[in-house]
C-alpha cells in the first residue's frame, strides 16, 4: 500500500509543497472581495507547457462515452460505466481555437481536493497554454493511436504535456477519464462523480487496486471498441491506423497498461511510468510484445526494496523490453505537476530533478518507444546510455 498511499496524499505535491509562498500575483482574491485591492492590480500570470516538438499542429476533442454492456463497477447505481476522453490528433498549424488545459471549475475541485483552495486561483490553472486548439482541422494521413491513463485519484489533464507532444510527432493520442476515480473531472451535466474508487481502495488495498488495474483494461478495450469498430464514436477515427496501437500510463495507469495487453492482443506496445504492478504481468508473459518501464531511481531501481514488483515481472516480459530509472526524479516526474510548479516557482526538493529535464525525459523516451515499435523507426536512445541523458540509467 506503500506506492497508494504516496500517490494520494502527495498527488499535487509540487504546489502544495510551495503553497505558502505562492505570491500575491497568483493567488485567489480573498472572499470579501469589498475589502481586497483592486482586480486591475493584480496580474496572474500566463501558465506554459512545453511547446510540442513534432512537426505538425495539435487538435483536441472531446468525448463522452458510456458502454451500456458494463455496470460502473464502483457506484452500481449510477448505471452504464462513463468515460470522458481527450483526443489529440495531428492537425493543421493555425487552425480551430486555444484549447483550455482545464476548466475553471475543474482546476477549483483540483486545487480544493488537495488542500489548495484559496493559495492558487483556478484561473491560473486552467488557462495554461496547451499548444491544443479546439476545432483545429485534421491532416491527411492514418497515424497509431496511443491510449494515455493517468495516476490513481488524478485526472486525463496531468498528461497534457505527454499527449501534445506525441500527437505533434504524429500519433492520435486518447487521455482517458475513468468514472468515479478522480475528484477533479467534470462530467457532461455538470456532474461531479465522487472519487467511490478512492473509498474502495481504502477498504480493499493492494487487491482492490489490482481490481482498479484490470477494470481500467475493460475500459481501454472499450474506448478501441468506439474509435476503431464500424461505428466509432470520434468524427476524425479514420486517422487512425487500429493495427498500430500503443498504451503508456502513470501510476496505476501504468499498470493497466501491462493489464489492458494482457486482456487485449489489439494493444501492441505498452509502458508503465512508476506505478507498482499491483495486477502482475501474467507468468507467461504478454505475447512477446514490447514493454517499457520508466520509474525513478530511489524507488524503481533494480534489487531495490520498495517496489519489488518490478523485478518480479521484469523476469515475466517475454519481448523486447527497457527498464529505466531517472536520477532525481519523484513520483511525479512523468507528468505535467513539475511542469506547472516551476512556472510558479516552485520546486520540490525531495525531486530536484528539474522541471525540463522532467517533461523533456518523458516525452523523449516515451515517444522513442512508440516511434520504435508502432511505426518501425530505429531509436539510437533505447538502445543504450547517452551523453546528453545523463539522468536516466538501464537497469538491470
Amino acid at each position: 500500500m506503500r506506492t497508494r498511499r504516496r500517490g494520494v496524499a502527495a498527488s499535487f505535491l509540487v504546489l502544495a509543497l510551495g503553497a505558502a509562498a505562492v505570491t500575491p500575483a497568483v493567488a485567489a482574491p480573498p472572499t470579501d472581495v469589498s475589502r481586497s485591492a483592486p482586480a486591475a492590480s493584480v496580474t496572474a500570470p500566463q501558465l506554459r507547457l512545453p511547446a510540442p516538438s513534432g512537426p505538425y499542429g495539435v487538435g483536441r476533442s472531446t468525448l463522452h462515452l458510456r458502454d451500456a454492456d458494463r455496470t460502473d463497477p464502483y457506484v452500481p447505481a449510477a448505471g452504464a460505466r462513463e468515460l470522458l476522453v481527450s483526443v489529440f490528433y495531428p492537425a493543421r498549424p493555425g487552425s480551430g481555437a486555444p484549447a483550455p488545459y482545464m476548466s475553471t471549475r475543474e482546476a477549483r475541485l483540483l486545487l480544493e481536493s488537495r488542500g489548495l483552495g484559496g493559495l492558487v486561483a483556478p484561473e491560473v490553472i486552467g488557462a495554461t497554454e496547451t499548444y491544443a486548439r479546439t476545432g483545429a482541422k485534421p491532416v491527411r494521413g492514418r497515424f497509431p493511436l496511443v491510449v494515455l491513463s493517468p495516476g490513481f485519484g488524478q485526472s486525463r489533464f496531468t498528461l497534457t504535456a505527454l499527449a501534445t507532444d506525441l500527437a505533434a510527432r504524429g500519433y492520435v493520442v486518447a487521455a482517458v477519464d475513468h468514472a468515479h476515480e478522480s475528484t477533479a473531472t467534470v462530467f457532461p451535466g455538470g456532474r461531479v462523480l465522487p472519487c467511490a474508487a478512492c473509498d474502495y481502495v481504502e477498504r480493499t488495498g493492494e487487491a482492490g487496486l489490482a481490481e482498479v488495474a484490470r477494470g481500467r483494461a475493460a475500459d481501454v478495450s472499450f474506448l478501441l471498441d468506439r474509435l476503431t469498430g464500424r461505428h466509432p464514436a470520434w468524427r476524425y477515427a479514420s486517422m487512425i491506423d487500429r493495427r498500430r496501437v500503443g498504451m503508456a500510463g502513470h501510476s496505476i495507469g501504468g499498470d493497466s497498461a501491462a493489464s489492458t495487453m494482457a486482456a487485449d492482443r489489439r494493444v501492441r506496445a505498452g509502458v508503465n511510468m512508476d506505478g507498482t504492478f499491483f495486477d502482475p504481468v501474467p507468468a507467461t508473459g504478454l505475447g512477446g510484445r514490447p514493454f517499457m518501464m520508466l520509474g525513478t531511481e530511489a524507488d524503481h531501481a533494480s534489487g531495490g526494496t520498495f517496489d519489488t514488483t518490478w523485478d518480479r515481472d521484469w523476469q515475466r516480459l517475454d519481448g523486447w523490453k527497457r527498464w529505466l530509472t531517472v536520477a532525481d526524479a519523484g513520483h511525479f516526474t512523468f507528468t505535467d505537476l513539475p511542469l506547472l510548479a516551476a512556472e510558479l516557482g516552485i520546486v520540490d526538493p525531495s525531486a530536484p530533478l528539474p522541471a525540463d529535464r522532467s517533461g523533456d525525459i518523458t516525452r523523449d523516451y516515451v515517444a522513442a518507444f512508440f516511434d520504435l515499435h508502432l511505426k518501425g523507426v530505429p531509436q539510437r536512445l533505447l538502445a543504450g546510455p547517452t551523453a546528453d541523458n545523463p539522468e536516466v540509467t538501464f537497469q538491470p
